[in-house]
């Protein structure tokens, strides 16, 4: 009886130099060019922002954006939700510190946002801030998102306020829904005011005045 021969199939030699590039799939592209979406929203604003630019920076050829969204409109508001989502676990994580007192907890989201702006040198500011500056050029769809994006923002912070109220952080003739929407008019109104001057000064000056207003 005849033994087979077997043959071990040898690995083709390696070549030499660069190994072969790899090729991003369809999903991390698209959330590429959302991260560097956000970012130029936060810097320039929307109609501002230039297509080509947030392309180039992701390295997708020209022609591609349509592969990944149906129309620069459909992109803005993708960046609001994905911006807003951010934002959100931003408020979630500084106000449900149960460690510290809640009224320690909006500052400490104070402070953070502070350090995240002098990061940047200040050139980025909320990009709900920033659309809502240039409202009147932007697709009208727009406006709603934004004023459901601040409710959020404003709930959450009615929420934290009435902790600090239950704790006796504050007193108890506060209106924490007011509060809050007052809170978050000004602490917009600050950053836009220090991403123009390029200073925290803004930032602190609201801060403070804010936590003296509910501390008296």
């Amino acid at each position: 009886m005849t033994r087979a021969l077997t043959i071990d199939a040898a690995a083709p030699p390696r070549r030499r130099g660069r190994p072969p590039k790899r090729v991003p799939r369809y999903g991390e592209t698209r959330e590429a060019l959302i991260r560097a979406g956000v970012a130029a929203l936060s810097e320039k604003g929307f109609s501002a922002t230039g297509l080509d630019e947030i392309l180039r920076g992701v390295g997708v050829p020209k022609g591609s954006f349509y592969h990944y969204f149906a129309s620069k409109d459909a992109f803005g508001a993708i960046l609001i939700d994905a911006y807003a989502t951010y934002f959100a676990g931003r408020l979630e994580r500084a106000f449900r510190d149960d460690g510290t007192s809640p009224l320690r907890r909006l500052r400490g989201f104070v402070d953070e946002a502070r350090a995240g702006m002098a990061r940047h040198d200040f050139r980025r500011g909320c990009v709900v801030g920033n659309l809502g500056q240039e409202m009147g050029a932007l697709p009208e769809h727009f406006r709603g998102q934004l004023r459901d994006v601040l409710g959020d923002w404003q709930a959450r912070t009615a929420r934290l306020l009435r902790a600090a109220q239950a704790a006796g952080e504050i007193g108890p003739h506060h209106d924490c829904e007011r509060l809050a929407a007052f809170f978050w008019i000004g602490w917009e109104g600050a950053v836009l005011r220090a991403k123009l001057e390029r200073d925290p000064a803004p930032l602190d000056l609201f801060a403070d005045g804010f936590f003296d207003l509910i501390g008296r």
